[in-house]
This record gives C-alpha cells, sequence and structure tokens, in this order.
C-alpha cells in the first residue's frame, strides 16, 4: 500500500476531519458544511472526506460520517440507496454496430427515463404505466414491507413506488455502454430508490427537524436534525432506510436487466452477460464494526471498499470511469469516492459551458447533444484522474472503462 495521502482539520469542539482532497478542489462552504458535521456530539472518531466532496444538502456530498446513539437522516439525503451496477459482456468492441445510434435508442425504449413535468402533459415518461413482469416479481419482494412503513406513515403510500421500479430518474442518472481497457464490452448504470425512496428522506429528515423543535435542541444547520437511538422515528427510519435500499439495488438489476435484453436486439453476434457484476450502493447507511464499536456508517457520495471488495467509480458523461477494489483502509472506514463530483453548480454549469464546449467534450459518445444536459457536462466535475489520484491508498484500479454510448434522463 502507498503512503497515507490524508489531511487532518482539527478545531475545537469537533472531531478531527480527514480529508483524501490532496490536487482536487475543496470548496470553502464544503469545509464550513464538513465543521458542522464533525460538531455533532455522536460522531464516532472522525468524519472522512473523499476526493469528490462538494457542498450538499445538509450533509456534505462525499463524506463518511460513523455515528453511535444517533442518525442523521439528511447525511444519508433523498436519493437513498443511490448507487451503480456494472457488468462485463462477453462482447468486444468490434461486435458493435457502427452506427451506435440505433443501441442508445433501443436502451432508451427499454428503460423509462427522465420525467413529464406538470400536469396536463399526459403519462409520466421516467414511470411504467404498465409495469413488466420483472418490476412486477422485484414488487413482490418488497410490497410487504412497504405495507408495514405506510401502516404508521401513510403519507408515503401517495407515491411513486412499483410504477418507479426499473426506471432510471433524471440529473446525473445515466445508462451507459462502455468499453474496458482489452476492448470488451461493458453495461454500467446509475439510479437509486427514486420517488419512494425521496419521499421517505424527505418525510424523516422533517420528523428529524420537529423533534429538535420539540426538544429545544439548537444545531448549527436545520438540515442536520437527527434521530437519537431508541426512539420511535429512529426505529420507524432504520427499517425504512434499508427497505429503499433493497428498493434501489433491485430497481439497479431489473434495468440492467432490461439493457441486456434490449442490446440483444440490436446486436447481431449472441452474447452472456453478468460476468464481474458490481451492484453498490453511494448514499446509504449501513451498521458496521470500527474501532471497537458498533456504528452507524452514513455515506453520502462514498462507496464501501473494504479489502478486495469490488466497487464502481464513474466519471462524468465523455470521461473515463473505473471498476475499483477495495484496499480496506480503516483510516476512511473502509470507503472511497462515489464519482467525480461536481465543480460547478448546475445553475453554474448552463451559465458557463456553452453547448458548442459540450459538444466537443461528448464528441466520442453516444449522447445528447442538446443544451439541457449541459448541467451534466465533463467540465461540470472535478478531473477524474484527479480523484482517482487522491485516493490510491482506498482503492486499486481494477478496469478503466470509456463510454460509447451515454442515456440520460
Amino acid at each position: 500500500m502507498t503512503t497515507t495521502s490524508y489531511e487532518v482539520i482539527n478545531e475545537p469542539g469537533a472531531v478531527p476531519i480527514k480529508l483524501w482532497t490532496r490536487g482536487v478542489p475543496l470548496e470553502d462552504e464544503a469545509r464550513k458544511q464538513l465543521l458542522n458535521i464533525a460538531k455533532l456530539p455522536f460522531i464516532h472518531g472522525w468524519v472522512a472526506v473523499m476526493p469528490d466532496v462538494h457542498l450538499g444538502k445538509g450533509a456534505t456530498v462525499g463524506s463518511v460520517v460513523p455515528t453511535v446513539g444517533a442518525i442523521v437522516p439528511a447525511a444519508v439525503g433523498v436519493d437513498i440507496g443511490c448507487g451503480m451496477i456494472a457488468t462485463r459482456t462477453t462482447l468486444t468492441a468490434s461486435d458493435l454496430p457502427d452506427n451506435l445510434a440505433e443501441l442508445r435508442s433501443a436502451i432508451e425504449h427499454a428503460v423509462p427515463h427522465g420525467r413529464t413535468v406538470g400536469r396536463g402533459h399526459g403519462r409520466d415518461k421516467g414511470a411504467w404505466q404498465n409495469p413488466p413482469a420483472a418490476t412486477l416479481e422485484g414488487w413482490s419482494g418488497l410490497h410487504e414491507g412497504f405495507a408495514r412503513i405506510t401502516a404508521k406513515h401513510p403519507k408515503l403510500a401517495r407515491t411513486n413506488h412499483l410504477n418507479h421500479l426499473g426506471t432510471l430518474g433524471t440529473g446525473n442518472h445515466f445508462v451507459e455502454v462502455c468499453l474496458d481497457e482489452e476492448q470488451r464490452v461493458w453495461f454500467m448504470l446509475h439510479s437509486g430508490s427514486r420517488g419512494v425512496g425521496n419521499a421517505i428522506g424527505t418525510h424523516f429528515i422533517e420528523l428529524a427537524k420537529q423533534d429538535m423543535r420539540r426538544w429545544m435542541i439548537n444545531l448549527p444547520d436545520q438540515d442536520l436534525a437527527y434521530l437519537p437511538e431508541g426512539s420511535e422515528h429512529f426505529v420507524d427510519y432504520v427499517f425504512a432506510v434499508d427497505w429503499a435500499q433493497r428498493f434501489a439495488r433491485s430497481n439497479r438489476a431489473i434495468m440492467m436487466a432490461h439493457v441486456i435484453e434490449a442490446a440483444k436486439k440490436v446486436i447481431a453476434k449472441p452474447f452472456d452477460a453478468w460476468a464481474e457484476a458490481v451492484n453498490c450502493h453511494h448514499n446509504y447507511v449501513s451498521r458496521e464494526h470500527h474501532y471497537g464499536k458498533n456504528v452507524m456508517v452514513t455515506r453520502k457520495g462514498a462507496v464501501s471498499a473494504k479489502l478486495g471488495e469490488l466497487g464502481i467509480i464513474p466519471g462524468s458523461m465523455g470521461a473515463k470511469s473505473f471498476i475499483v477494489r477495495g484496499l480496506g483502509n480503516s483510516e476512511s472506514f473502509h470507503s472511497c469516492s462515489h464519482g467525480a463530483g461536481r465543480v460547478m453548480s448546475r445553475t453554474e454549469a448552463k451559465r458557463r459551458i456553452s453547448l458548442d464546449d459540450h459538444l466537443k467534450a461528448t464528441a466520442h459518445v453516444e449522447c445528447r447533444k442538446d443544451a439541457d444536459v449541459i448541467d451534466e457536462s465533463p467540465a461540470a466535475y472535478k478531473s477524474i484522474d484527479a480523484v482517482m489520484a487522491a485516493q490510491n491508498d482506498l482503492v486499486e484500479i481494477v478496469h478503466t472503462l470509456r463510454q460509447v454510448v451515454c442515456v440520460k434522463g
């Protein structure tokens, strides 16, 4: 293993903050947010910060927050269980059609994506109107837990759940066809728990804020409202967040099956998939044991990187991505980054990046080239090479992938 590559912030009244950010930018607002988190009284040891760190709502994206006796719903966020799945196929680059537009179109038809905003526009294009067999089968393993959640929190029943299982969403969620260093074809996608996960996260963040007001607990940021262990809302939230994480994992698996099925209709050569498949969360909470304590580890924009564990670190559309193997670094609570990390807000990206810039940056990828995806253009993100260099004691690279097709919501 290489030498330790983190730096430390020590401030009075706060636990240490260990940052794997050498060679990558750390915005002042994110630093302030990290200090607020580090001042919470139930942090175990320190806060670990990944190189893709950037300002988030409540908690900083790219942070690993171990807690004892409490949990912060906003540190998990509202895209509960968001993560990645990738699978290598038996195809090589030469097996792909010369015109990749047909392959992109087949994937877009197989996986609902995007969102129809506002009433009067018909059904939501990003949801199923008639859920397919794989979605119904996936829901059969989830509906009992959902009934338990909604029995106590009935407002969550009025959410997109079954009709979002096996769908992509919007923003930075994507489906890609990639080539590795040996020109082998991979399918990779990024999504989470969709509408129902958002509703669960939002609901419990508000319940935590209500509890803080009732107990007259003052916080540096109201989005750091927490649920104490043993309280009714804590028990309900832990169950609900675990359920949403299972929904997210199933959501990715169903989409991947549909992507493979769609590709087989377009690619002439028969092929198999599922070799070296990886399905990992990067917005989630997990019960783990670190430094002598059983703790709740919240990874907001971070991936588990236990010794030998495979994970996925995607770049932006137009940049390379990585299949990695964890080095089991205990200082990071066995974690690594979840991607490149934004350097511009979506508003700033749309202001600063021209359509011509976007076209040049994605010239080698069959993808959307319109102004509505400029906030996802590569320039809006940190250099993935710098991010990987900053965490060379957290993971080793197993495969380097480059996109040839990218589907965005």
